[in-house]
C-alpha cells in the first residue's frame, strides 16, 4: 500500500508540469450556412473561456426575457459577491440595483464581471446554481466538451470550453436570439451618464463583422468569436490561447480573409453548427430577418438600422439547478476505469472536497495535481479521487480530495482551494 501511495504521489507531480493551464493556441473558421468547416486548428482542445463565457450568461439571459422572467427595466439585484468581482466591472455597489439593460450592455460592451455575476445570481439563486444552468444548456445547444463554472469567465480552472463548442453558441445566439443579438454591433453604451466604449477594436474595422466577444485571463490568453457576414455569406471565426489581442486580431483576420470567400453563398437564414466528427447538427432558428432590431440606440451601432420595440415571446423554461442533479458531459468515447487515477476504492475519511467534473480523466487529474500543488499544507492528509459516473458518452469524472475526518477539515482545505481560484463543494463520504 504504502508503495502504491508512493507511485500515485510521483504521479501527482509529473502531471502537475503541463497544468499552468489548459490554454493553448487553437482556430476554427466554420460557414454557418452549411456547417462545414472552413479551418481548423486544436479545435476540440480543452481552453479556458475567459470573457466568452459571458455569451451564454447573455443568451440565457435572453431566454428569460423571452419567456417573460424579466423586462428589459427590471431592477436586478446586486449582492456583495457580485459587487467585489475584480475588473473589468461597472463598478456596481452593494446592496444597489442594476437594470436588465445596463447589465446586457455592461457584458456586451465593458466585458463587466460585477454585472455578470449579478444577472447570473438572479437566473440561478447563486453562481453555482447558475453554472449548472449553464452547463446544462450548453448540452442543449451541442456543446459537448464546455463546463461551465461562474457567469463571468473570471478565472476557475474548472471553466473550460473549445474553440467548435464556442462556434456553437455563437450560431444559436444568432439563430434563436437574432434582434438581441444585433446588441453585440454597439461601439459604446451611456452607463449613468459615464460613456463607455467598447474592446472589441477588430469588428469596428473589419468589413463585415458583426460581433460578438472577446476574454482573456492568464490563464487562456488572448480569445475572440467573431461573426461576419458579406452578401450571403456568414462565417464564424474563433481564435483562443492568443499571446497579444493585436497578434489574436491579426490572426483572425488574416483567416477571415482567406475563408470567408470559399463560403457557399447559399440563400437561407438557417444557420447550422458544427458539433464535430464530421456530423452536422441543425440548429432551431428564429426569423432572422433583416427589418427588425432590438430598441437599440442606433447612435452607438456599427450600423443605422430599423427600430423595433421589444415583444416577449414564449421560449422553453431552462433546467433549474435542482433538476440537474449531475452535469452529464458527452465525450467521443468511452474511456475505461484504468485509465482513471486510481481505480481503488477512495481513503476512508467522513468528508470529501470535489472541485469539479470534467470531461475527460486526464482533465480531473490534471485538475487534482494542480491544486494539490498550490494548496499545500491544507491537503496534506488527503487523497485525490477520480470517480466516473454515467456510461459511454455520457461519463463525467469527478475530481475529489477524499479522507478528511472531519467537516472543519475538509472546510480549511476548501477555503485553501477558493484563495487559489478553485472551486469546491462538501460532501460527506457517501456524497
Amino acid at each position: 500500500m504504502k508503495k502504491y501511495l508512493m507511485a500515485l504521489s510521483a504521479a501527482v507531480v509529473l502531471l502537475a508540469a503541463p497544468v499552468v493551464s489548459f490554454a493553448g493556441s487553437a482556430y476554427f473558421i466554420m460557414d454557418a450556412k452549411t456547417g462545414a468547416v472552413l479551418a481548423s486548428s486544436n479545435a476540440d482542445d480543452l481552453n479556458h473561456p475567459a470573457s466568452l463565457t459571458k455569451m451564454m450568461t447573455l443568451y440565457m439571459t435572453f431566454e428569460a426575457l423571452h419567456r417573460g422572467k424579466f423586462s428589459w427595466n427590471s431592477k436586478i439585484p446586486v449582492s456583495r459577491n457580485a459587487a467585489g468581482k475584480s475588473p473589468t466591472k461597472l463598478g456596481l455597489k452593494a446592496g444597489s440595483t442594476v437594470t436588465v439593460r445596463e447589465a446586457v450592455d455592461g457584458m456586451i460592451i465593458k466585458s463587466a464581471n460585477d454585472a455578470a455575476t449579478a444577472m447570473g445570481e438572479a437566473l440561478g439563486g447563486s453562481e453555482s446554481g447558475f453554472a449548472r444552468m449553464m452547463t446544462q444548456k450548453a448540452r442543449e445547444l451541442g456543446m459537448r466538451r464546455t463546463v461551465f463554472t461562474n457567469p463571468s469567465g473570471l478565472p476557475s480552472m474548472a471553466q473550460i470550453t473549445t474553440a467548435r463548442d464556442m462556434s456553437t453558441l455563437a450560431v444559436a445566439l444568432i439563430n434563436n436570439y437574432p434582434q438581441e443579438y444585433r446588441l453585440f454591433s454597439q461601439t459604446g453604451f451611456n452607463y449613468r451618464g459615464n460613456s463607455i466604449r467598447g474592446h472589441n477594436n477588430l469588428m469596428y474595422r473589419y468589413e463585415g463583422m458583426d460581433g460578438i466577444k472577446t476574454g482573456y485571463t492568464n490563464a487562456s490568453g488572448f480569445n475572440l468569436v467573431s461573426a461576419v457576414r458579406q452578401g450571403n455569406r456568414r462565417v464564424i471565426g474563433v481564435v483562443m490561447g492568443g499571446a497579444t489581442a493585436r497578434g489574436r486580431d491579426a490572426l483572425m483576420a488574416s483567416l477571415l480573409d482567406r475563408y470567408v470567400p470559399k463560403a457557399n453563398p447559399v440563400a437561407t437564414s438557417r444557420l447550422v453548427a458544427s458539433i464535430g466528427g464530421g456530423k452536422v447538427k441543425q440548429v432551431e432558428v428564429a426569423s432572422a430577418s433583416d427589418d427588425v432590431a432590438v430598441d437599440i440606440d442606433t447612435q452607438t451601432t456599427a450600423t443605422t438600422r430599423k427600430r423595433a420595440e421589444f415583444n416577449p415571446a414564449q421560449a422553453p423554461t431552462p433546467l433549474a439547478f435542482a433538476a440537474v442533479p449531475n452535469v452529464t458531459v458527452p465525450m467521443d468515447r468511452p474511456v475505461a476505469m484504468d485509465e482513471i487515477m486510481n481505480a481503488g476504492k477512495p481513503a476512508t475519511g467522513r468528508w470529501q472536497v470535489q472541485i469539479a467534473a470534467t470531461p475527460t480523466a486526464q482533465a480531473a487529474k490534471d485538475l487534482l495535481s494542480a491544486a494539490q500543488s498550490k494548496a499545500g499544507n491544507a491537503l496534506a492528509n488527503a487523497s485525490p479521487y477520480t470517480e466516473a459516473v454515467g456510461k459511454g458518452s455520457s461519463t463525467v469524472y469527478r475530481a475529489r480530495f477524499v479522507g478528511f475526518d472531519s467537516r472543519d477539515d475538509a472546510n480549511s482545505a476548501c477555503a485553501a482551494l477558493k484563495r487559489n481560484d478553485f472551486n469546491c463543494l462538501l460532501l460527506p463520504h457517501k456524497g
